[in-house]
């Protein structure tokens, strides 16, 4: 299991957003297909909108990569 930690510069990021600042998914489309399947946990909740808003001190899982959200 890969584990990162992105920073973002406001209290929230969208959920599709930060798979793509994260680097785990190459664009939109792809993000939005992996969350309608049901491939993202925020928060160890299974998550299907690409709009969720994710905050500092969120976690966010796709596959084998775990990405904790901080305040840059």
């Amino acid at each position: 299991m890969s584990e990162q930690s992105v920073p973002i510069s406001g209290d929230m990021i969208r959920l599709g957003q930060l798979l793509k600042l994260a680097g785990v998914v190459e664009d939109g489309a792809q993000a939005r297909a992996l969350i309608e399947d049901g491939e993202v946990r925020v928060d160890g909740v299974v998550e299907r909108r690409r709009g969720r808003q994710v905050h500092p001190g969120s976690t966010v899982e796709l596959a084998d990569v775990v990405i904790g959200v901080t305040t840059g």
